[in-house]
């Protein structure tokens, strides 16, 4: 036998010495719950797991579970829940004297404020369940028009899955190294939102485990309720465990392009022309980011020769706007990007001599940001608090936002980190049948204060900061909605849900009445 073998040998082992002892829990009353060895889970509850699971990618909270859950199967995690519930054991026994457990599913765990904890009660490992996942985490269909991905799959690993066959899907975070799971039970926004939607709105069929135990099938036609609440449903009525995801055929390459500005009227006015180009003509990929004399200027996209003249430019204008635009081809397109290329130099009101273009494989620029976390894991500047603030602005307001947050609270700073984005998308397509709520606007702007409290910064400082944008906001009039926020009052939850509340309330009641899952939230 191998070195190899006998190490498999001794973790199959160890798996199945967990399995065969009942594990001690703390219920929702503080009383001790006790899970059978005939539930058949793998439950860890070494010290280890225990603070992998305690910490997120925010830094800022620490909240332990009693346990970690480490799914072989979906139904695993149906038994789980329905023991949770007190419905019946895993014989069948009834048990509704026993006291309930929270639950919640945790993917990459990168959200900010502890969303995915559960504190004295049983984090789900959905990277387990994906593992675990057959034939494969990732099935492409046939015709390579979807791929039905295990939701604890991150989704760079869609993305070189589905490459293999020549599509990918249409809708990304900027960041890649999430779960499926995770950003679609938020939304998943980024840079192609205002072309296809956000990542919620690319999704055909879920297989979903409600908060009773019960393992459903969902969709547009079958069980919509479950459907429709779920995406973007922050993890309160089920734990998603596969996603159909729309598929179109990849490209190969990309020009991709940053254009500077410094004047804010130009900048908004160019951003918001390119929203309603044909596919044809228009841009593939929208963002924009401010670049602040009082911050941290990264050059590193643009020519060493320009990097001294764009930091000139900043330092004397104190703000400099950056438009972030792609359009993506292969062999068959390739006639039109110099077409796309010459519409943007020719009609873009952009500082003269500052537009920059990169020519880069499709795969590099989806991946871009994963080479900004090797740098700041380098500097010890990546597993640090971030007190991010991502907030939805009404366009309407859009000038009112910039003057009084941007210029007139970020721009006073002593000294800001991190990146701060800023770009429009189109309300129409976003299906407001599903739980995450925008702006009550054909166009608004997503925001994101991606501060982190590294070097001279310490995170309550920056959370002030937040607080301060939002009171100007909520002082203002501005109808903003957060986005991966994080409430610890009822009233709050209930204003940023608005008219969906209601329905929110009733559709916990139908698949989760005991509250049991994604306590982290502090919703209910």
């Amino acid at each position: 036998m191998t070195t190899k073998h006998i190490g498999s040998s001794i973790i199959t082992l160890i798996t199945l010495l967990i399995s065969l002892t009942p594990t001690l829990i703390k219920s929702e009353e503080g009383i001790d719950v006790l899970l059978p060895i005939s539930l058949n889970l793998t439950v860890l509850t070494d010290p280890f797991y225990i603070s992998a699971a305690s910490h997120d990618f925010g830094n800022i909270t620490e909240e332990n579970p009693g346990a970690v859950l480490c799914p072989s199967s979906v139904a695993e995690v149906a038994r789980l829940l329905r023991f949770a519930n007190g419905g019946f054991s895993a014989n069948g026994d009834s048990t509704s004297h026993s006291p309930s457990f929270k639950v919640a599913a945790r993917g990459q765990g990168h959200s900010l404020r502890g969303q995915a904890s559960a504190p004295g009660g049983i984090v789900v490992n959905m990277t387990c369940l994906a593992k675990a996942a057959k034939p494969a985490a990732v099935v492409v269909s046939s015709d390579g028009t979807y791929a039905d991905v295990a939701a604890g799959t991150m989704w760079v690993e869609v993305l070189e899955t589905a490459l293999k066959r020549g599509v990918s899907p249409v809708s990304w975070t900027d960041y890649l190294y999430l779960s499926v799971g995770g950003t679609l039970s938020n939304a998943g926004i980024g840079g192609q939102t205002f072309r296809h939607g956000p990542q919620i709105s690319n999704v055909y069929e879920l297989d979903v485990i409600t908060g009773k135990g019960e393992m459903m099938t969902c969709s547009p036609n079958l069980n919509p309720e479950l459907f429709y609440g779920v995406l973007g449903g922050l993890g309160q009525f089920g734990i998603i465990t596969r996603a159909r995801i729309a598929l179109d055929h990849a490209p190969t390459r990309v020009k991709w392009s940053r254009i500077l500005y410094s004047d804010f009227s130009a900048f908004t006015r160019d951003q918001e022309r390119l929203l309603s180009m044909a596919n044809d003509i228009g841009v593939d990929f929208l963002e924009g980011q401010l670049m602040m004399s009082n911050g941290f200027v990264d050059t590193s996209f643009f020519p060493l020769s320009d990097q001294t003249k764009v930091a000139s430019l900043v330092n004397d204008h104190r703000i400099i706007y950056v438009l972030e635009v792609a359009k993506y081809y292969d062999s068959t397109t390739l006639p039109i990007i110099d077409q796309v290329i010459d519409m943007l130099t020719r009609t873009l009101r952009f500082t003269p001599g500052f537009m920059f273009v990169q020519d880069v494989p499709y795969f590099d620029f989806l991946n871009r940001v994963r080479n900004e976390e090797e740098k700041l894991r380098d500097l010890g500047l990546w597993e640090v608090p971030h007190p991010w603030l991502n907030i939805f602005v009404p366009r309407s307001r859009i000038v009112d936002f910039h003057d009084g947050v941007i210029k007139g609270l970020l721009l006073n700073q002593t000294s800001t980190s991190g990146v701060t984005l800023f770009y429009p998308t189109n309300r129409n397509k976003w299906n407001n049948r599903m739980s995450t709520m925008t702006p009550d606007e054909d166009i608004f702007y997503v925001i994101g204060l991606l501060q982190s409290a590294g070097g001279s910064h310490n995170w309550q400082e920056l959370e002030s900061l937040n607080d301060k944008i939002i009171q100007f906001c909520e002082n203002s009039g501005i109808m903003i909605k957060e986005y991966l926020m994080h409430y610890t009052r009822k009233e709050d939850w209930i204003k940023h849900f608005g008219p969906k509340w209601a329905d929110f309330v009733r559709r916990k009641m139908m698949f989760d009445p005991k509250k049991l899952l994604s306590p982290g939230q502090e919703i209910f």
